[in-house]
């Protein structure tokens, strides 16, 4: 039951903190730069990457061995895929250039309020997968080595500009700032259930812990290949992208090894 708790505090302070966190900051600057979002999730996808390639799946082959690895790692990643497909059905990415910066369209109305409210709608179903996969983490903490706490620190990271698009559109409408880090929040919640979920099935039975870390390790990769590169892309396209992507990328190394130490 204690690690239950621990579990719900750390995810709800990283998972609707981190969200909200993000809101709070657009708020203070009003409207974040392209460039500087682009930066942070070419940041946050590095760090990501490191934790699935250097922690997640490592740790699910040795108790599962690589077949059954890559086979629950592509379900994870089909199952994200789908998920955020269905998202897609009711609401879509639509980008304006002409000044730089990024404008968020739902279902094909220029309406920013609406635009905000659809996205908070669709981090938190996103956010499932994501919370499954620290709680996976945590579950194999103790027969792994590796942290949940480290898990959901980047996840944390990465809620930051999930945060700063939930708010940019609700605050260019007229939404009062507490309102906008409220929704933010609120749409970080999933996530504490999806990892009370992934917790309890890789506590439940050691075989299903490679399962679960597998899943979550797909989950993790949609995520990187299927929202942040290219919403990062979309928002910035230069060649000095790729090393935000591996400063991440080494700086999640550096925290897994210094963990494992």
């Amino acid at each position: 039951m204690e690690q239950y708790l621990t579990i719900f505090l750390i995810t709800l302070v990283t998972g609707a903190g981190g969200l909200a966190l993000g809101a709070a900051l657009a708020a203070a600057i009003h409207s974040p730069s392209s460039k500087m979002t682009s930066a942070l999730l070419r940041f946050t996808a590095g760090v990501m990457l490191s934790v699935v390639c250097f922690d997640l799946i490592g740790d699910a082959a040795e108790g599962e061995g690589i077949f059954p690895v890559v086979l629950w790692l592509l379900i994870g990643f089909c199952c994200t895929y789908l998920l955020n497909c269905l998202i897609d059905r009711g609401a879509h990415h639509g980008h304006s250039h002409g000044h730089g910066e990024a404008e968020l369209y739902a279902c094909g109305r220029r309406n920013l309020r609406t635009a905000g409210l659809v996205l908070a709608a669709a981090v938190a179903l996103h956010n499932m997968p994501v919370g499954m996969a620290i709680g996976a983490t945590f579950a194999g903490e103790a027969a792994a080595g590796h942290s949940g706490a480290l898990a959901a620190l980047i996840i944390g990271l990465h809620n930051l500009p999930e945060g700063m698009s939930i708010a940019a559109p609700l605050l260019s409408s007229g939404s009062r700032p507490a309102y906008a880090v409220s929704l933010a929040a609120l749409s970080g919640l999933p996530t504490i259930l999806g990892a009370l979920l992934g917790y309890s099935v890789g506590a439940m039975d050691p075989a299903l812990l490679g399962v679960a870390l597998s899943f979550a390790a797909g989950a993790m990769l949609y995520v990187v290949f299927g929202e942040l590169l290219p919403e990062a892309d979309q928002l910035w396209r230069t060649r000095f992208g790729s090393l935000a992507t591996m400063l991440g990328l080494l700086l999640g190394l550096a925290l897994i090894v210094s963990h494992h130490h």
